[in-house]
């Protein structure tokens, strides 16, 4: 017991007058402290001394990591780049004692990026038109297909807005007001494509829908009241005759097809027009959604009204008796899975590019789409359509192209200031 209470004492004693008196012997003393033999009796002695131990009232200084740093080579600028990683998986930059994350992989290979956008779009919009002339064969109902369309593209919205991705945007009723002439051409739009689709081959469909440049250029000028120049008219004509060529030897040609494809060109002009007016501050994803929910609504009176009581007595029946009930809601559903993802990575694509290489791409993927249509449906074709529909190509791309040019002068124009 009086060994335990003296390594007490001692320890008490480090903070004591005695401990302070002789602080400037405290190296010395504890390096011998240290050595292999330590002299237990003399240091018992004197912690024996009758002398009363006296405890000083003044606190002791801890000094700190960051004072000690502050004398390590501050004249110098270091950097170490650490082989570590964030939470994203980032190499981490430490530059001047601070962390500073490297480049992600969009931002070293921004190129390959958008190629993959460019692919994504193309590969889902071609499954997209493919799946869903399969679906007309065995069940010819585009009025009700094409709100299938929207009713899962609005379901999808709204499950992205439950979980935060993205964020729903408020609406009132004034955005309310200026979407819903946008939502009605786009409704519009849509249901004449599908009914178009079921009627014709998709690559007839595709080259009348080639002719969509002209009407937009008609209704710049005409409604809009914007001059177009006439290099941009000239670029036209070979659209206009490629798609005459390609309709009068068109083997699967019929008016239904034919006239719904231009009511189709028509409405997404008049949706084009609207859109530029529909300036309502939010993010391009709540506007096609907000659009989705209003053009459903427009799509469904005449889904019940003009297909319903058919669909009710032979449709439903028929088409699940040819391909069984699974695959029948199989096909609508990702029919309209596949719609609104390619029109969804449409747009996160030509966000990412500049109006030349969006002109382009709007090209190639019609190609793409007409290309592997007629490979998959083995859809004969005379040599006629054939010039005819490469001609109207030709002439969307020479549009596209000269438009795109001139946006790009107008951009450049406005950057420089006024002298």
């Amino acid at each position: 017991m009086a060994s335990m209470s003296n390594i007490h004492l001692l320890q008490q004693s480090k903070s004591s007058s005695f401990y302070k008196q002789h602080a400037t012997n405290s190296i010395t003393s504890i390096a011998n402290r240290r050595r292999t033999h330590v002299e237990f009796s003399t240091l018992s002695k004197k912690i024996q001394s009758p002398k009363p131990v006296i405890f000083s009232s003044t606190p002791l200084k801890f000094v700190g990591f960051n004072e000690i740093l502050k004398h390590r080579d501050s004249h110098k600028s270091w950097i170490t780049k650490a082989a570590a990683a964030d939470a994203e998986g980032h190499e981490i930059e430490i530059a001047n004692g601070s962390a500073k994350p490297g480049k992600s992989f969009a931002e070293r290979f921004p190129a390959l990026v958008t190629g993959f956008f460019f692919f994504t779009w193309y590969f889902l919009n071609v499954i997209f038109n493919i799946l869903n002339k399969k679906v007309y064969n065995y069940f010819p109902y585009p009025y009700f297909v094409s709100a299938v369309h929207l009713l899962v593209g609005v379901s999808y919205c709204l499950v992205s807005w439950a979980v935060g991705l993205p964020k729903r945007a408020p609406v009132d009723k004034e955005t309310l007001r200026i979407l819903t002439p946008v939502a009605f051409c786009h409704a519009l739009g849509h249901v004449m494509s599908n009914v178009s689709f079921a009627a014709v081959a998709v690559s007839f469909t595709h080259t009348i829908k080639a002719l969509e440049p002209f009407f937009n250029a008609g209704a710049s000028q005409f409604v809009l009241g914007h001059q177009i120049p006439l290099p941009l008219w000239l670029s036209l004509a070979p659209v206009v005759i490629g798609v005459s060529m390609a309709s009068l030897t068109e083997l699967s040609f019929n008016w239904t097809g034919f006239i719904s494809a231009m009511i189709s060109n028509i409405a997404f002009t008049y949706r084009s027009i609207y859109s530029k007016k529909a300036m309502t501050g939010m993010d391009s994803t709540n506007v096609y959604a907000y659009t989705s929910i209003i053009a459903l609504l427009f799509c469904l009176p005449p889904a019940i009204f003009i297909e319903g009581p058919h669909l009710m007595q032979y449709g439903f029946k028929e088409a699940i008796a040819k391909v069984g009930l699974y695959k029948f809601l199989s096909d609508l559903f990702w029919i309209g899975m596949f719609y609104h993802l390619y029109n969804q990575v449409a747009t996160n694509t030509l966000e990412r590019v500049a109006p030349l290489t969006h002109a382009v791409g709007n090209v190639l993927k019609r190609v793409f789409v007409i290309g592997f249509s007629i490979v998959v449906f083995g859809n004969k074709i005379s040599t006629q359509t054939g010039i005819g529909t490469g001609i109207a190509i030709a002439g969307v791309a020479l549009y596209s192209l000269i438009k795109a040019n001139m946006e790009e002068k107008k951009r450049k124009a406005a950057k420089i200031p006024a002298s």
